[in-house]
């Protein structure tokens, strides 16, 4: 592969000028400058062929660093051939020299213009050196073109001053080699490969670095075409081309700079994944750290950093640092740098960077790189690391810093400590298994009462988390006796034991009984948070109203909070806040609690916080939210897995819903409530499918395992209205009425308008006739006053069929147009559908479609509103934690429905109101 012509085009026109003007009796000293790899050698070599193709002589020579103390070792390359100097004295008196072969130069002019070329002029003997910038100031009276090339990068090491330093710029034409654009790099990169891809290829520009030398022995490298990536290290390239160039381009730049570029390279390696720069934080001086580390002068290596920018070498991050373009280029410069070095350099970068106040985390990822420090700041900069990426959402490296702090001389108490927040993190992290090995050595170490406390919680919620509840509650439970002496510790074993007993039904029985027999006998003794979890017990037992609920909640809320159980009191009350319908309490509570979280340490309310957060956004009927992450890729059944299910349904996805439950292993799930949830969903999907007999055995399956638990409220999962209405689809009435009717009972006890409608709606129509009619019309009454959700859509559908049977179409249609608008807004697809149904069965001509602001789906309107507040596209997805594009389509969805082209036009579009089209368009209904 050669230079491409036009990046050499305009020396090679220089040199062609010049020797016409030698033809015509004037020469001339032609420069031309580059640095090492731009193709110096290659203009020079086609000047020479051109030459003596157009009948002029030609003499060369190449200079070498080796032949630096010879006297005219670049001139005897030149006139050796001649007769005259077959033997010649070269040891006498300088100046005789030189005008004895300065008339040799002119013997040869007189016989033809003669073209001289001197290759790396920089590297010529002194000597010859003086010699050129003498006969230099001759050529313009002789035939004669001198042609040299000359080294003109930045070196840390100062150079000596350039062949043309003492001449007049009149007798010099000087032309820079300037490095390969990316664009000009690209296009030899696809001349080579002409069918590789631009992922591809933009990587071999990067790693080429604008350096033609570079590039070339990169892509004769590549030539195999084994590599479907350019690779990050120089070992995996065969034959080695490119880190032999890489080499051979810092041997020239002399050992000041080799120094230094290899120090940036050391440096390089700790800020692979770096943070983003927040404000505030000191930006590290990369040219002072570079100089202290090197010992070079900080002057010269902030303008070698200069340079190498401008070349392509280097290229700045985020953060405004200098690192190279490529992780193969900085891979090549550390070839034979000694492993022993490397992680010396990086302690000394660490506590420099330290001294001069850099965030902790780039600090830290320096410390990655070292062996053990054996410092008093190694372990706090490791852990505040840790926090800082833990913030960010960087578990990854959280987990990173944490382990490189297990390697540090440590006390048993920082051990243990450091052993739980690792074991936390590592639990978090998908595909590890280390864990619970590391709680259970944090739980052994003979640390202070509430470092072990800390960990067997930490230890207990992981067993829990992968199916071992008795063994994790066990953990809990072996602490009590050696902590009697602190009551205060016991309290919050308990109350984690609690709350991981709920995984599983028979520990479940057994800690609730236990905890009523204590608050029955010593009420005094419970903290809020245990009398909190009575009342949540209660209200799923069906033993209280929300009224009840929440009073005693609230008074449990307002007493004085012990810090270590405050998140299972939030974390319970904003449950039952939830299953009241008190949502934004509920949400309020939420984040309280997630609030108060350590995110570095396993906590049995933390997974139970977020799937309450989750509850609330269901019950928003907010299926984007819902949908705006995959569910977790576990074959188990998860809190996230149920609503993703659920919401697919609502959405009308069935398809991608049937692929979601095929995921799901419900057969081998250990008891818990997240396998009621999956089943009950699952139920909701072989409905919508046809399955009824399918759905009917779920959803009884989902009752049985809930009555085992002691959960027989319908706040936790409505199953009997569910069963009764597949009874109905079935043909079998009876167990229909039974169902509904004591669903209905149990509502009536918690007494909030979604429980008790929805089993109102459902007995409605089980029971048929005006008295269901009846039902169902209180039903829509009290679902009214509540949230305009999925069960106001069906209860409105509902009762628009009973009307229909009864005769009333005109009020039928409306009431079903009414729930098909709803249903449109929500995004609930399957209940617009059925709505929609039950029109065309009422004898409506089409289905009422609404278009304007009503037609909004409670996502779309979000975004919108959203929007109309001056908030970017970007914004709304971090706000919502959404996709970018997803917000971008779901604009595009409300300009379609509100008729309208452009942002601007969004807010008096929102603030419309709502277009009607059945009759108008369809003709009258009948």
């Amino acid at each position: 592969m050669s230079r491409p012509a036009c990046a050499l085009r305009e020396a090679a026109q220089l040199l062609a000028a010049a020797t016409e003007r030698a033809h015509a009796g004037t020469g001339r000293l032609v420069l031309v400058r580059g640095a090492t790899g731009t193709g110096r050698t290659t203009v020079l070599e086609a000047a020479a062929e051109d030459a003596a193709a157009h009948g002029m002589q030609v003499l060369r020579a190449r200079c070498s660093a080796g032949d630096s103390e010879i006297p005219f070792a670049a001139v005897r390359q030149l006139l050796c051939p001649a007769s005259e100097f077959a033997d010649p004295a070269w040891d006498g008196d300088e100046r005789a020299i030189g005008a004895e072969l300065r008339r040799v130069l002119r013997s040869y002019a007189e016989q033809s213009p003669l073209l001289v070329t001197v290759d790396d002029v920089h590297l010529a003997d002194p000597a010859s050196r003086r010699w050129l910038v003498e006969s230099a100031r001759l050529m313009d009276q002789l035939p004669i073109v001198l042609a040299a090339t000359e080294r003109s990068q930045y070196d840390v090491d100062p150079p000596a001053p350039g062949l043309a330093h003492s001449l007049s710029p009149a007798l010099v034409t000087t032309h820079t080699l300037t490095p390969l654009s990316d664009k000009s790099a690209a296009t030899e990169v696809r001349s080579a490969f002409a069918d590789a891809d631009d992922s591809w290829i933009e990587d071999c520009v990067r790693a080429g670095a604008g350096n033609p030398l570079l590039l070339r022995a990169l892509l004769d490298d590549l030539s195999d075409g084994t590599h479907q990536v350019v690779p990050d290290t120089s070992a995996a390239l065969y034959s080695g081309g490119f880190p032999a160039a890489v080499q051979w381009w810092l041997d020239c730049a002399g050992p000041g700079t080799a120094e230094v570029a290899r120090t940036l390279a050391i440096l390089d390696e700790g800020w692979d994944h770096g943070p983003a720069l927040s404000p505030g934080v000191p930006v590290l001086h990369i040219p002072s750290l570079l100089a202290e580390l090197s010992g070079a002068d900080p002057a010269r290596v902030a303008g070698w950093i200069t340079a190498m920018t401008g070349l392509g070498l280097l290229r700045p991050d985020g953060m405004g640092r200098a690192r190279y373009a490529h992780p193969l280029l900085r891979d090549s410069v550390l070839i034979g740098v000694p492993e022993d070095r490397r992680r010396a350099a990086h302690r000394t970068t660490a506590e420099a960077m330290l001294h001069r106040g850099v965030c902790s985390e780039l600090v830290a990822r320096q410390l990655l790189l070292t062996d053990v420090v054996d410092a008093p700041w190694t372990l706090p900069v490791l852990q505040d690391a840790a926090s800082l990426a833990l913030r960010e959402g960087h578990i990854e490296d959280a987990v990173a810093f944490l382990r490189r702090a297990l390697d540090e001389p440590l006390s048993d108490e920082d051990r243990q400590r450091l052993l739980t927040d690792l074991g936390s993190l590592e639990y978090a992290v998908p595909g590890s298994s280390a864990a619970i090995l590391r709680l259970t050595e944090a739980l052994r170490l003979p640390g202070p009462a509430q470092e072990r406390v800390r960990a067997a919680v930490a230890l207990g919620t992981a067993l829990t988390g992968r199916g071992r509840t008795r063994e994790g509650v066990e953990v809990l439970r072996s602490l009590y006796d050696a902590l009697t002496d602190r009551p205060d510790l016991v309290r919050i074993l308990r109350q984690a034991f609690l709350q991981l007993s709920d995984k599983e039904q028979l520990v479940r029985q057994e800690a609730y009984k236990r905890l009523a027999e204590v608050a029955e006998h010593a009420p005094e003794s419970i903290s809020t948070a245990g009398h909190a979890f009575l009342v949540k017990y209660a209200v799923t037992a069906g033993r209280s109203s929300a009224t009840e609920a929440m009073l005693r909640l609230r008074g449990l809320l307002a007493e004085p909070a012990d810090p270590l159980s405050e998140p299972y009191l939030l974390g319970t009350a904003a449950v039952v806040a939830l299953w009241a319908d008190e949502l934004d309490e509920a949400e309020r509570l939420v984040e309280r609690g997630l609030t108060g979280q350590r995110p570095d340490i396993l906590h049995p309310m933390h997974e139970a916080l977020l799937n309450t957060r989750m509850d609330i956004v269901a019950a928003r009927a907010d299926y984007t939210r819902l949908l705006a992450e995959p569910p977790p890729a576990a074959a188990g059944p998860t809190h996230t897995h149920a609503h993703a299910l659920s919401a697919l349904v609502e959405t009308g996805r069935l398809a991608e819903a049937e692929r979601l439950a095929e995921a799901i292993d419900l057969r081998t799930a250990p008891e818990s409530s997240e396998l009621n949830r999956c089943l009950y969903a699952r139920g909701e999907l072989r409905a919508a499918n046809g399955d009824l007999a399918g759905a009917l055995h779920d959803f009884l399956e989902c009752g049985r395992r809930q009555s085992a638990r002691k959960e027989f409220s319908p706040v936790v999962t409505p199953w009997r209205t569910a069963a009764a209405e597949c009874h109905l689809a079935l043909g079998v009435p009876r167990e229909a009425l039974a169902l509904a009717e004591e669903e209905l009972r149990l509502a009536r006890v918690w007494n909030t308008p979604r429980t008790v409608g929805r089993a109102l709606r459902v007995l409605g129509t089980a029971t048929g006739g005006h008295r269901g009619l009846e039902l169902t019309q209180e039903a829509v009454r009290l679902l009214r006053g509540g949230p305009a959700g999925p069960e106001l859509v069906a209860a409105l559908s509902a009762l628009g069929r009973q009307l229909t049977a009864s005769g009333e179409s005109s009020r039928a249609r409306d009431i079903l147009r009414e729930a098909a608008g709803l249903a449109e807004r929500l995004g609930a697809i399957r209940l617009r559908d059925l709505a929609e149904e039950a029109l065309r069965a009422g004898g409506a001509r089409r289905p009422a479609t609404r278009t304007g602001a009503a037609s909004l789906t409670a996502s779309e309107r979000r975004i919108a509103e959203l929007a109309v507040g001056g908030r970017t596209n970007a914004e709304i997805a971090d706000l919502l934690h959404l996709a970018r594009r997803t917000v971008e389509t779901h604009l595009t969805h409300c300009y379609r429905k509100l008729g309208i082209h452009r942002r601007s036009a969004l807010s008096a579009a929102l603030s419309g109101g709502d277009v009607v089209y059945g009759s108008l368009v369809g003709g009258r209904d009948t």
